[in-house]
Parts: C-alpha cells; sequence; structure tokens
C-alpha cells in the first residue's frame, strides 16, 4: 500500500497541502484504514454521519431510495474519493444513501471532531472544504434556473446531477417506467420522444425500468449549456 502521504495527497479536501504540514498532521491525527469484502455494507442511509469516509482503493456503490421505495438512484465512487462530504455538518446529518463495497475495497476514515481539528489547522483544507460544499450548493442553483424554460431533458440532468456527487460514474435511475411519466409529470409519448433524442447523443441507455447515463459531465454541461431549439 502507497504510505499514509501519498493516499492523502491524492484525497480531494487534502489537495494543496505542503509535505511538511502533511507530516505534523499525520502525527497529530486518529486515521483508520478500514477493508471490506465485496458486498459488505459500507454506510447504511438515514444513519448518523460521524466520520468522513475516503474511498482509498476499489469502489462503493451507493444508492439512494425515495420514501415508498419506488425510486432509487445508484451511483458507483472510486478512488479518491469521498462519500456524503455535505453531511458531516448542516441541520441533516445522517447518511442520505447506503452504500456497499464492489470487490476488495479500502476506506480512510475520520472523525467530525478530528477532522474539524484539521480544518482549523491550515487554510488550505478549509478552502478545500468549502469548494467542495460550494460546488455541490450550486449546482442546485444553476439546475434550477436550467428548468424555467420547460425541458424534459434538462428535468432529467437536473434530477441526476443534484442526486449524485461530482465523481460518480456508473449512474443509474431505476424505476417502473410508468412511475418515470409520474416522477417528471409528463405524458409517455413526450418521455420517451426525450429519452431516443438523449440516447441518440449518447447522453443516456434505457430499459422498461432503468435509466443509464454514462457521463454524470455531460449532463452538467446540459444544464450549464441548454441547446436552443
Amino acid at each position: 500500500m502507497d504510505s499514509m502521504y501519498e493516499i492523502l495527497m491524492e484525497l480531494p479536501l487534502f489537495k494543496g497541502v505542503s509535505f511538511d504540514r502533511l507530516s505534523e498532521i499525520i502525527g497529530h491525527t486518529r486515521f483508520h484504514f478500514l477493508k471490506y469484502n465485496d458486498g459488505e455494507p459500507v454506510v447504511t442511509a438515514d444513519t448518523p454521519c460521524t466520520h468522513l469516509k475516503f474511498v482509498i482503493s476499489g469502489a462503493v456503490r451507493l444508492t439512494t431510495v425515495n420514501a415508498d421505495g419506488r425510486m432509487r438512484v445508484c451511483q458507483t465512487l472510486q478512488s479518491p474519493d469521498v462519500i456524503a462530504p455535505d453531511f458531516l455538518f448542516g441541520r441533516f446529518t445522517h447518511y442520505p444513501c447506503s452504500g456497499t463495497a464492489i470487490g476488495k475495497t479500502g476506506i480512510l476514515q475520520i472523525a467530525k471532531m478530528d477532522y474539524l481539528k484539521i480544518l482549523h489547522s491550515d487554510d488550505v483544507f478549509m478552502l478545500n472544504f468549502l469548494n467542495t460544499l460550494s460546488i455541490n450548493a450550486q449546482k442546485s442553483v444553476i439546475g434550477v434556473l436550467a428548468l424555467t424554460n420547460g425541458s424534459l431533458e434538462e428535468r432529467i440532468a437536473f434530477w441526476i446531477a443534484a442526486l449524485t456527487q461530482r465523481g460518480s460514474k456508473e449512474i443509474t435511475l431505476q424505476c417502473k417506467q410508468r412511475d418515470f411519466y409520474s416522477l417528471f409529470g409528463v405524458q409517455r409519448s413526450s418521455f420517451m420522444a426525450t429519452l431516443d433524442s438523449m440516447r441518440e447523443r449518447g447522453l443516456v441507455e434505457y430499459d422498461q425500468r432503468e435509466l443509464r447515463f454514462p457521463s454524470r459531465p455531460a449532463l452538467v454541461e446540459l444544464l450549464t449549456n441548454p441547446s436552443e431549439d
């Protein structure tokens, strides 16, 4: 395994920190390295988010389910990424999703209070975390503004962008087809025409129960630079 220093340097919330500063932090902070086998739970929805959990090897499959269980959004996070950092602080500090290991997976875990000490120790750490929170907050504003023209494909893109993380891959939206129409408030003909148009541009693949999105950045681009009909 790489040294702790090399692992931390790859993590988004530790970018730009000097070797000396990281060495000092390693000497004063409790880092927990956890190993999971394929299919083992890493996080559970609605349980308290008391630690930052970084994916340092393997991958984690996250699933977010709505209240009645009819709709679920799935995504895969790989190294180097962090699971649900938005929910470490704030009014709602419970995981919004469940996550299971894909293959042999390594997680670096830091307790909330230890991470608070890190944030206070250096402005670079604080800026990295604030930038992460800001990016996630801004995507909602951009998405809502993009919906004002009534484009169904932009509404679909907004749903996916809002419910997934920046580095997520293998994104799927699972739901019965008739529930898709209710979800987006459209008739079947309009929904299918939009999916066919998106599929032609490589934005989605689909079947009766699942929409698959090969590129999250392409959906975000659709929101920030919508096409003009």
